[in-house]
């Protein structure tokens, strides 16, 4: 051990720390418990109503499986299991009966996409009527990457700028000699 380093000098040792532990001991716990509060409550809270919910545990493991790639049309963003909406109980319902009548669960989901299209898929297939949902995001960053360029591309162009003004003529260049020259 170095001759110098006393056991106490330690950054982390308690006579150090100790006065910081009772100022901010009560604080820190508190921040504590508030984050692990918000990352509770930001948790998705599956909306499924016990009258819902099927004697059989593998059917309802299949219910819920399809119920997260089901979309909720009146959330818009929520899988119907986690929508609280009177359709979204509906659509759970009827995967249930769709189950409980013997289909798969791919039946089930074809089932109901015939019914409501391709929008009550969280994932939509990639499709002619579903080509802009998947390529407009990166449409939208082509075009503002376009305008950023000729937006910069014109104002290096415009006379006005500073770029260009020092591009001057023989003429504009003894003018401006002399303007400059005679307020010295």
């Amino acid at each position: 051990m170095d001759p110098g380093f006393r056991r106490n000098d330690h950054p982390f040792s308690r006579r150090r720390f100790g006065p910081y532990h009772r100022r901010y001991g009560l604080r820190l716990a508190a921040w504590f418990l508030l984050i692990a509060a918000i990352v509770l409550a930001a948790a998705p809270a599956h909306a499924v109503r016990p009258d819902e919910v099927l004697a059989d545990p593998v059917l309802e493991a299949r219910a819920r499986d399809i119920g997260r790639e089901l979309r909720c049309l009146v959330c818009r963003n929520q899988s119907i299991d986690d929508s609280d909406a009177d359709l979204a109980h509906d659509l759970r319902v009827l995967v249930r009966e769709r189950l409980q009548a013997g289909d798969t669960d791919a039946q089930v989901v074809a089932y109901i996409r015939s019914r409501y299209g391709d929008f009550v898929l969280l994932r939509p297939p990639l499709a002619l009527g579903t080509v802009l949902l998947w390529a407009g995001p990166a449409l939208i960053l082509l075009l503002g990457v376009f305008g950023v360029v000729r937006f910069y591309r014109a104002r290096a162009h415009d006379p006005g700028t500073e770029a260009n003004a020092a591009a001057l003529n023989p003429e504009e260049q003894r003018r401006l000699d002399a303007v400059l020259g005679e307020e010295r």
